[in-house]
């Protein structure tokens, strides 16, 4: 029979698995990667699925999902970024899986979380470079295209590539003390973009059906009314 369990009991489940101080760190990170994935997922599936979505939120407001578009992006540049930030900057400690090394007391894993652990933030040089430069500043030379440095490429692919890296790290840590890994891919929404793309597919389909009538002359009172949503 499947269970469930609650966010405090999970977070009691990994410190007593992996002690006062892994447990909680591994937890914490365990959090910030689900949430991304979640958030990457909606992404995907609206902007990088298939060419007929774009099209149908095009039809519907180009103006404000291309801003949902680039803010979702700069957001898990972000917080990929901060993922992979040094332990510690401008005197304070940052949650990082930069960390994790330094409290794993087992030497062979350590090694090899190490390892995973440079991946990780060799693989998300982009983000970090993005987050410098765009979005958590504002680069000078680049913005008026002064001869600056132009930024590291960056794909849907390489942000795809910087999760698995990610989730290999934190799946090392529960494979060896847990003998489990989490498929964070996986990670799923109830009423989210796929949810809005098609309430959006059957408002324009409305929307045409209403204006084709309207042309053959056939005009209902409610055609007139404006909803006040």
């Amino acid at each position: 029979m499947a269970s469930t369990r609650t966010s405090e009991q999970t977070r009691q489940a990994h410190i007593e698995t992996l002690g006062d101080t892994l447990g909680p760190l591994y937890h914490a990170l365990w959090n910030e990667l689900a949430w991304l994935y979640a958030k990457w997922g909606e992404y995907v599936e609206v902007f990088g699925t298939k060419p007929s979505r774009i099209e149908l939120v095009n039809s519907a407001a180009p103006h404000f999902f291309r801003i949902v578009q680039d803010s979702i992006w700069d957001d898990c540049l972000l917080h990929i970024a901060r993922l992979t930030d040094p332990p510690r900057s401008a005197g304070k400690e940052n949650l990082t899986v930069r960390r994790l090394p330094e409290v794993i007391e087992r030497h062979e894993l350590r090694a090899s979380v190490a390892k995973l652990v440079d991946h990780a933030v060799d693989t998300a040089s982009f983000c970090r470079d993005w987050r410098n430069r765009r979005i958590a500043h504002r680069d000078l030379k680049l913005a008026l295209e002064a001869g600056a440095e132009r930024l590291e490429p960056a794909s849907r692919a390489k942000v795809k590539s910087v999760l698995e890296s990610l989730s290999d790290v934190l799946n090392s840590i529960s494979t060896h003390y847990m003998n489990s890994k989490t498929r964070f891919e996986g990670v799923g929404s109830y009423r989210g973009a796929l949810d809005l793309l098609h309430v959006i597919g059957e408002g324009l389909q409305a929307q045409e059906a209403q204006r084709q009538r309207v042309m053959e002359g056939d005009i209902r009172p409610e055609d007139d009314r404006k909803r006040d949503l």
